[in-house]
């Protein structure tokens, strides 16, 4: 019985190192679904309009105690992205304007606040919990996107180097 727990054990474990270094992507990412949103100041917002500008998009609800940590962690970041050139949202989801603007009087976005009342654009983007970030690219393609902000990571990401 050791011995064949000790089998599988090392099939699990070779298995998980093989899958673990993972290939260059080759395919071209995905474009990012276009949408227009109101913010807080009932001004819109359209994706398009950021085409030749990497844009992040991070989508966040008031009730979400680790959107409260990454609201933090962005709004210290936010400047250095503004200085890299990268457009920075919040994207609300599914929560009232009077809501938000309560919530941000006590944790204060020093980037643009949209609001997904409906949740659609959530919903476009197949958003299953906050918080969530989506990395799009000059050229309007998903590049990242997860449930954490890959802080180390993400310049290369949304600026890749070009091989010669």
């Amino acid at each position: 019985m050791k011995k064949v727990f000790l089998i599988v054990l090392s099939l699990v474990l070779a298995q998980n190192f093989l899958f673990a270094a993972q290939p260059l992507r080759t395919e071209t990412p995905e474009l990012a679904t276009n949408f227009t949103l109101l913010d807080l100041e009932n001004k819109e917002f359209t994706l398009s309009d950021f085409k030749s500008k990497p844009v992040i998009l991070f989508f966040w609800t008031t009730w979400c105690p680790h959107c409260q940590v990454a609201i933090k962690n962005l709004n210290s970041m936010h400047k250095e992205l503004l200085q890299n050139g990268v457009e920075l949202v919040a994207i609300n989801v599914d929560e009232s304007a009077d809501k938000v603007q309560r919530f941000i009087g006590t944790y204060p976005l020093s980037y643009r606040v949209l609001l997904d009342t409906d949740a659609k654009v959530a919903q476009a983007y197949g958003i299953l919990g906050v918080p969530a970030y989506f990395l799009i690219n000059k050229e309007g393609r998903i590049v990242f996107n997860n449930h954490y902000f890959p802080q180390k990571e993400y310049k290369d990401l949304i600026f890749p180097t070009k091989l010669f």
